[in-house]
């Protein structure tokens, strides 16, 4: 979806910025594609062949709450060691809530100010796991938009025999409407 509006982007005879307008169904799809790809699960640590020692997201929502990204998820998780054949340590099941600033930077959509919650649960063990999600996702999440840009925008199958070159790429503003991630995008596109 997002490769195919950016690649219709590319092609407009438009000299200014664009705004792209991602609505979030279809945000939760590409996510659900493209991130939850496991039997639509994320797994976080581990995988599903260890029992005793792993975490993962799944039915991801998305929308917009007061200018941020808000996502809910299922999150379920143990940190257990296998005694005997019982895993024996900390797990639960609950339902987090992400919320997080969508910044540019360095060709890259971060997310800043990220905060985890759980939703109607407290102790110990989601305690832990929400200090650790919040770390994790403002230091590692990064969608690499410059390079996915570049790549389908430069690709010849659209337009055979033509070199194209994508230059000053940016994304000067991204903000979060009630129904829609809102990316400006600029840059120049040479067709050779």
């Amino acid at each position: 979806m997002i490769r195919f509006v950016l690649l219709l982007l590319g092609l407009s005879r438009c000299a200014a910025a664009v705004e792209l307008h991602i609505q979030f169904g279809a945000l939760e799809r590409m996510l659900t594609e493209q991130v939850f790809s496991q039997e639509g699960r994320r797994y976080v640590h581990g995988s599903k062949t260890n029992k005793c020692n792993f975490a993962y997201l799944e039915k991801p929502q998305v929308r917009g709450e007061g200018g941020r990204l808000r996502m809910k998820a299922r999150f379920t998780g143990r940190s257990a060691l296998n005694v005997v054949g019982q895993c024996v340590g900390l797990g639960d099941a609950f339902d987090v809530v992400i919320t997080a600033v969508p910044v540019y930077k360095n060709g890259a959509i971060a997310l800043q100010e990220v905060k985890a919650t759980s939703e109607g649960k407290s102790g110990y063990y989601i305690r832990r796991v929400c200090v650790a999600m919040q770390a994790s996702l403002a230091k590692d999440f990064k969608y690499a938009l410059e390079a996915e840009a570049q790549k389908l925008l430069e690709e010849g199958a659209a337009q055979p025999g033509y070199k194209r070159e994508v230059r000053k790429f940016a994304a000067p503003d991204i903000r979060v409407t009630n129904d829609a991630l809102v990316l400006q995008v600029d840059f120049e596109l040479t067709v050779k």
